[in-house]
């Protein structure tokens, strides 16, 4: 099998202090790469008064228009999440987000079709992305996400209305406050 050439970026990472604690997004001038949630804060410490905003903690001088937007995209995210569809998306560049692959699919189908306060099964994820016998594929995809968040896996359940795992099942407890959140904040 060949290994895929990645081009060659000038990556830039933009930390963030947002209620689920630092998140770091990196990307270059073509696009988002990825989204990394440090989970640097412990879930006692998270309460209803924690502040529902996301601040730059530490950024490069300069960042392109695609950081940026992705910036925009989660401050207004965890703010006022209902207008977050009006605004204009980052470009992502991510290998696995390119091309025609099963994971890619997949999570291009949860990012335009699981909307703001919706959930989606495993099961019917793989139904809607095309072959409704690959619901393990379509957890693995899940795990490949390199960008939580803008495309939305905390939104995938299983068919029985559990929440599934989050993050390899360390950030369980992220999974159901972005629910909870997505549910109360996101009324328009």
């Amino acid at each position: 099998m060949k290994k895929q050439k990645e081009s060659q970026c000038t990556q830039k990472t933009i930390s963030l202090l947002s209620p689920l604690g630092t998140i770091q997004v990196s990307g270059c001038e073509n696009g988002v790469h990825t989204i990394q949630i440090l989970m640097d804060v412990a879930p006692a410490e998270r309460s209803s008064e924690a502040p529902l905003s996301c601040v730059v903690n530490d950024s490069p001088a300069e960042t392109s228009p695609e950081l940026q937007r992705c910036v925009e995209w989660l401050q207004a995210y965890f703010s006022e999440p209902q207008t977050t569809g009006s605004l204009p998306f980052p470009a992502f560049h991510h290998p696995a987000l390119q091309g025609g692959a099963f994971t890619s699919r997949v999570l291009h189908v949860l990012l335009r079709d699981v909307k703001l306060g919706e959930t989606v099964s495993y099961k019917r994820l793989a139904e809607m992305a095309g072959n409704p016998r690959a619901v393990r594929a379509v957890g693995g995809a899940m795990r490949r996400n390199p960008v939580p968040l803008l495309i939305p896996c905390h939104r995938v359940i299983s068919s029985s209305g559990q929440s599934g795992p989050y993050m390899s099942g360390k950030g369980n407890h992220l999974k159901q406050w972005l629910l909870t959140h997505e549910r109360q904040r996101g009324k328009g």
